[in-house]
């Protein structure tokens, strides 16, 4: 694998802090040691730690009360003191990886989704991709049906957190009338708002894993559609057997004109298009739609609604960067060298490519259980995974894909996930209960481990 080298300008060779850091963060001669995670490890307990002193007092979203980019500020400082090196070329290393070119890029392309979803709520085009789904489905498959329209809308909408918040009082109307287990139809939701999530070219999960493996949104689909439709087809079959019969609900009318963001999201996904290029293009005619329908005015609806989309980025905007600079700082200190040695050590029985794939995929599976949150996940293993991946000829597309796959399938099961805690709050029940029904997620994981061996045992066809 070619080290990334950070180059430096005239401008800032002068500054030492930043002309330190425009090394290869390979090259610093730090040996591999565990040392430089125990600031990760101060994150995870600040963060966990937080959430489950505010649970056991009964505070609703007791794991958001302490904001993630809050958090991870004492374990900076923590990896700053605990460094061999002079504090400016510390700081060096941290601004450095703040400032890496993945990192930036998927800040970039975090506000262009966020002004999107925020577009396409105002004008209603949500609402239509909901109705439109119920209009289509018959009644005796509205249930396993549910699991369709939120794969739909979490696929064009690039969010799960924004899909269930969408669909959740839906599905709580079903419950209500259907007299059904309000559990069941939580966790129906949910495998179908991740299954969306991890294909959608717009998600942050799905940006992350491409950016930090180096490959193209249409492979990374492609490569996650051969495990996430057959995992999709048999949790259908298992939702249409268990979940009995649906009854008829009320369509809200709807408009046609709506659904064209999201076609264009689609069929220029689909086609291969830049994600900055798509998503600028479902920006506009989401525009162009709520001006011609008088969604908002010329002069404040779409500044403010696009703003607000900016807003509403926030949270992971900062938390993204600040890992980067926490990342930065580990990985010129030997942490990620000596996480990457002990984790492919797991697999020491396989062969190379085989134990690279299942290191891949454990590790960011391993990351979430802590850090609860799939995209950070990404982002803080992005630099070990994607050396495992270089280091033992696993292609970008696969990489992206099982680093995806790994975080996903772990977040939504996670009862101190931002996901079960929403549906825990809408359904009134305990954010325990939806991952005991959201079965999507494990087939993933199983047919995603299946497909990797079966994958490894085949030779690698010639170019």
């Amino acid at each position: 694998m070619t080290e990334k080298t950070i180059t430096s300008d005239d401008k800032t060779a002068a500054n030492p802090a930043i002309r330190d850091s425009q090394i290869s963060l390979n090259s610093t001669g730090a040996r591999p040691s565990f040392v430089p995670l125990f600031p990760l490890i101060v994150f995870f307990v600040l963060f966990l730690g937080t959430g489950i002193y505010y649970s056991l007092q009964g505070i609703d979203m007791a794991f958001y009360q302490l904001p993630a980019p809050i958090a991870v500020l004492p374990a900076i400082a923590l990896s700053i003191l605990l460094a061999k090196d002079s504090i400016e070329k510390s700081i060096g290393y941290l601004l450095a990886g703040m400032g890496d070119s993945n990192i930036i890029a998927m800040c970039l392309i975090y506000l262009l989704a966020g002004a999107f979803g925020a577009l396409t709520t105002q004008i209603g085009a949500v609402a239509a991709v909901v109705n439109l789904c119920l209009d289509i489905i018959p009644a005796s498959f509205i249930l396993p049906g549910l699991f369709l329209i939120a794969a739909l809308v979490s696929f064009s909408m690039g969010t799960s957190m924004g899909t269930l918040a969408a669909l959740a009082p839906i599905g709580v109307g079903l419950t209500e009338s259907l007299q059904i287990s309000p559990a069941l139809v939580a966790g129906i939701l949910l495998s179908g708002a991740m299954f969306g999530d991890n294909l959608s070219v717009i998600s942050d999960t799905s940006i992350a894993a491409i950016r930090t493996q180096g490959t193209t949104a249409t492979e990374k689909l492609k490569q996650n559609a051969r495990w996430a439709l057959p995992a999709a087809a048999i949790t259908l079959i298992l939702y249409s057997i268990f979940a009995g019969q649906g009854e008829a609900v009320t369509i809200q009318p709807y408009e046609w004109y709506n659904l064209v963001p999201y076609a264009f999201i689609l069929g220029l996904a689909l086609l291969g298009w830049n994600v900055f290029v798509i998503l600028s293009i479902g920006i506009l005619s989401a525009i162009a739609i709520g001006l011609l329908g008088q969604g908002f005015s010329v002069e404040a609806g779409v500044a403010s609604t696009m703003y607000k989309g900016f807003s509403d980025m926030q949270e992971i905007f900062l938390l993204s960067m600040l890992i980067g600079g926490l990342g930065g700082l580990i990985k010129a200190q030997g942490g990620l060298d000596w996480l990457v040695h002990h984790i492919s050590d797991l697999f020491s029985v396989a062969r190379s490519k085989l134990r690279a794939k299942l290191a891949i995929l454990s590790t960011t599976a391993i990351t979430n259980l802590a850090v609860a949150n799939n995209t950070v996940s990404i982002i803080l293993t992005g630099d070990v995974t994607h050396e495992l991946a270089g280091k033992n000829q696993v292609k970008p597309k696969q990489s992206a894909s099982l680093v995806d796959i790994g975080a996903c399938s772990i977040q939504g099961v996670l009862p101190y996930g931002a996901q079960c805690l929403l549906l825990g709050t809408s359904f009134s029940i305990s954010p325990l209960e939806p991952g005991l029904y959201a079965w999507y997620l494990p087939i993933l994981l199983i047919i995603a481990l299946i497909g990797t061996i079966k994958m490894s045992d085949k030779p690698e066809a010639k170019a």
